[in-house]
């Protein structure tokens, strides 16, 4: 489209990345998955490069139940097997 002057900031990302809005993204996601798992679930928030939460269970519930998998599903997160 001609007269569109956009230029990509990285500084912006990075401020947008590891902002609390963010972040409560990330835990409202975490928290349903957990909300799936039951209690065995663990909700960690974390700041590094970006903001973020994972969601922990003990290991026998991912490999029996694939407790994590399902539960990433059913929130409409996708899951990929590394390459």
């Amino acid at each position: 489209m001609a007269g569109i002057d956009f230029r990509f900031e990285y500084s912006g990302l990075e401020e947008l990345l590891k902002s609390p809005a963010v972040g409560a993204i990330a835990k409202r996601l975490a928290d349903r998955m957990a909300e799936q798992i039951g209690d065995d679930a663990d909700v960690n928030e974390f700041v590094t490069d970006r903001a973020g939460a994972s969601v922990g269970v003990p290991a026998h519930l991912q490999t029996r139940d694939g407790a994590l998998t399902r539960a990433a599903a059913a929130v409409g997160l996708q899951v990929h097997s590394p390459r």
